[in-house]
């Protein structure tokens, strides 16, 4: 009976024994067909080898200054630009190791014991994914699903992808690819977008603990996210379990560990958006450049480039420190100036503030005329809503932020009123260019793309005043060879009517009042004496003085009136600083450059821009200009960029404008200007290797200073162009000219005042002018 009973329980122990090894078999079998199904695509499509090697990722545009600087990106969703291997620190890719896979340079995509130990402790001792399995699943098929037969289903095929990619790719090429696909957060796509966004660094830069704090935030970027309003406290605990690891794993000692976590994560938060960062007014010029340069230049399939997507690298002429010098100098004098006419036009002062000379009807019509322009008129209207109801918005009080120079303002407040508020501001316009190259080294459309996109580089134009008397003279130069020593009468002039197509009689008047007597060319234009500067163009004509003007690069229109040599056409920055250099680099004109080439995102150029320049005036007439305009700022109207003038303060809470601390001490060559009412405030200013427009005024001419004291070009717009050039001097890596204008190696016109004095009084032939050309 015993027996019988020990012979069934050996039975049914070896039943037992089958059943189990086919079950493990089975098992096997069963993982093993899984496996299968999964690499033959039977649970989803599979990567081949052609999306292997070339796995899809969205590549942000990156436009790069000509210092080698990333100015910003275009992108829609994904900030992305790539880096290689050897562009990451070591301690970087040591921390991302020790945390995430610590036997990654062993394995071949999965990690068996890690595996293993997962399996046994179902998940409480941590993770089995190696890194290759989480390049896997960021690349091909992202998070996993809550339920379990798909969570199996896709970490089959996160296994059998992860071996693939890691006989297609290097190790090094694996951990690239792990850096550069990771959202990191707040627009920070890849690990260059991160380390710039975080710490404002390329990823080369990046040290121990900030190397840290981007591996830990692999484990989760939104709960781990460094800035204040999320978990930084999480974070810091975070990268100091990352550093924990790097010791563990023997990368860091003990001492530097240590040492490490007791800092703060030493977050430099540097935003980036296409309103935020440096140049964001170029950002937006060139994002229409690109949009015209895809719409002509398909790829060789014939498809379009995806300026969001395609990876381009966009190398411009702009120069990221002297842009950095531009933007500086409009934040450090906009300010001031902006308290200035605030102070002004308080409504004890001017009960139409901010604008003057108009009546209530002018202005009730001016402001229904904004509020039909603006972006939520156009908004509600697309809504369908009708214009009562969008009239009515405008006077219901709204939550909106507001900008102020102090910083924006939450505030309360009824749409019309914000435009009135906004039509309070006064707007700069800077472009600053290599004359020779034609290439643009900065541009300042405005002063705070989030809430002013209006461009006063190329969209505004305003009247220049003043800065085009030098096109008057320079045409006089040029047909008639006068020096600049050569003498006019102050006096009153009047054109008739009929004459150069005037419709009726013109008599300028001099700003100052004063008449009678003369003065030198050069000392007309130093001075801006009106009168000088009509009979000049009583002389040479309107129509020659257009044509010079039109061949120095000017498209906007101008009337063949006389009244156009005080500057009453309306031109922008772009024009005004393209025709300058003209007389810098010696009469020729060169286009402005913006673009150097094109590259997409394997290095392939794609576009090389080619130079356009052309002779317009000749070296002679060109240097002469410039020593006229060397007057302005000898003795002249820019004559406060030699001095030294203290800066005062008027009761407690701002700075007067009236303080120039310059003393600049070599050649400048520069024109200001003001128009008639002082809503436009110009300086035109060069120097041999440099020429920088700047404009000030409001967005409605309405707007502006009650007298010249603030309302002229030399308080406007002269301060932003000195305290720019100050900046660039004291970068020596800029290579700023101090030197004198090349003089021609012949020169007919005299244009040393004492030396052409000398010759008239040992009575040598005297120049004489006709009243009126031939033409």
């Amino acid at each position: 009976m015993a027996k019988k009973k020990q012979t069934n329980q050996t039975q049914d122990f070896q039943r037992y024994v089958r059943w189990f090894w086919k079950l493990f078999l089975g098992g096997i079998l069963f993982v093993v067909l899984i496996f299968l199904l999964a690499s033959w695509g039977v649970f989803g499509e599979m990567p081949d080898h052609t999306v292997l090697e070339n796995p899809k990722t969205n590549l942000a545009t990156e436009i790069i200054s000509s210092d080698g600087k990333t100015l910003g990106k275009f992108y829609f969703n994904d900030n992305r630009t790539p880096v290689g291997y050897d562009e990451l620190p070591k301690h970087l890719v040591d921390a991302l190791v020790a945390t995430e896979d610590a036997r990654f340079f062993e394995h071949s995509g999965i990690d068996a014991r890690g595996t293993l130990r997962a399996v046994v402790k179902l998940g409480s001792g941590g993770g089995a994914s190696t890194i290759s399995q989480q390049l896997a699943k960021q690349l091909f098929h992202g998070e996993g699903s809550s339920n379990i037969i798909e969570r199996v289903l896709q970490k089959a095929k996160e296994w059998i992808i992860a071996i693939r990619l890691e006989r297609q790719y290097t190790k090094e090429e694996i951990i690239a690819m792990y850096f550069n696909i990771y959202d990191f957060g707040n627009n920070a796509d890849g690990i260059r977008s991160a380390a710039s966004i975080y710490f404002d660094k390329e990823p080369n830069e990046l040290d121990i603990k900030e190397s840290a704090m981007l591996v830990g935030m692999f484990k989760n970027s939104s709960l781990y996210n460094p800035r204040e309003h999320r978990n930084p406290v999480g974070t810091r605990n975070r990268r100091n379990v990352v550093l924990y690891q790097m010791e563990k794993y023997d990368y860091i000692s003990e001492e530097t560990k240590d040492s490490l976590q007791a800092l703060d994560l030493g977050l430099r938060y540097s935003p980036q958006s296409h309103r935020d960062g440096i140049a964001t007014y170029f950002r937006a010029y060139l994002d229409g450049f690109m949009k015209d340069w895809i719409k002509n230049n398909p790829k060789p399939d014939g498809e379009k480039y995806n300026l969001y997507g395609d990876g381009l690298k966009v190398y411009t002429t702009i120069d990221s420190r002297m842009q950095q010098y531009a933007e500086d100098a409009v934040q450090q004098h906009m300010p001031r100036l902006q308290a200035e006419f605030d102070h002004q036009n308080t409504p004890d002062r001017n009960p139409t503030a901010p604008f003057l000379e108009l009546s209530n009807s002018e202005i009730d019509a001016l402001m229904k005329r904004g509020m039909r322009q603006s972006e939520r008129w156009r908004v509600m209207k697309t809504e369908g809503k009708s214009e009562e109801e969008i009239i009515a918005s405008f006077d219901k009080p709204t939550n909106m932020t507001v900008f102020s120079w102090k910083g924006e303002i939450d505030t309360i407040m009824k749409p019309m009123d914000s435009m009135r508020y906004y039509k309070s501001f006064l707007h700069p316009g800077m472009m600053s260019m290599d004359p020779k190259t034609g290439h643009v080294k900065a541009w300042v459309g405005g002063m705070n793309y989030k809430h002013f996109q209006y461009d006063h580089v190329n969209q505004g134009k305003r009247q220049v005043g003043s800065t085009f008397k030098p096109f008057v003279y320079a045409t006089a130069i040029d047909q008639l060879h006068l020096s600049p020593c050569y003498k006019m009468p102050r006096s009153q002039i009047t054109i008739e009517a009929g004459r150069h197509g005037t419709l009726e009689p013109w008599t300028p008047k001099n700003s100052d009042g004063v008449y009678g007597g003369e003065l030198t060319l050069k000392a007309a234009l130093a001075n801006s004496v009106n009168t000088i500067t009509a009979r000049l163009i009583d002389k040479v004509g309107p129509q020659p003085v257009i044509d010079l003007v039109e061949k120095l690069g000017v498209e906007s229109n101008i009337p063949p009136v006389p009244s156009i040599a005080l500057g009453t056409a309306d031109l922008n920055v772009y024009e005004m600083v393209a025709a300058y250099a003209t007389f810098a680099n010696k009469g020729v004109y060169t286009k402005p450059v913006m673009v150097t080439h094109i590259e997409d995102k394997n290095g392939t150029i794609l576009y090389q821009f080619t130079p356009e320049s052309r002779d317009v005036i000749s070296e002679e007439t060109a240097y002469v200009t410039v020593k006229l305009m060397e007057g302005v700022t000898e003795g002249g109207s820019g004559v406060r960029l030699r001095t030294k003038g203290a800066d005062s303060y008027r009761a407690d809470y701002r700075e007067i404008v009236t303080g120039y601390p310059y003393e600049f001490k070599n050649p400048i060559a520069g024109k200001t200007g003001t128009t008639q009412n002082q809503s436009d405030g110009w300086f035109m200013g060069m120097v041999p290797n440099l020429v920088t427009g700047v404009w000030v005024g409001a967005e409605d001419r309405a707007a502006h200073f009650s007298s010249i004291t603030y309302g002229q070009g030399a308080a406007m717009a002269l301060p932003i162009w000195a305290v720019y050039m100050k900046a660039c001097y004291e970068d020596d890596t800029l290579n700023i000219s101090k030197a004198e204008f090349e003089r021609p190696k012949e020169l007919a016109i005299e244009v040393d005042c004492e030396t052409y004095e000398q010759e008239a009084s040992d009575n040598l032939p005297s120049e004489e002018v006709p009243d009126e050309l031939d033409f």
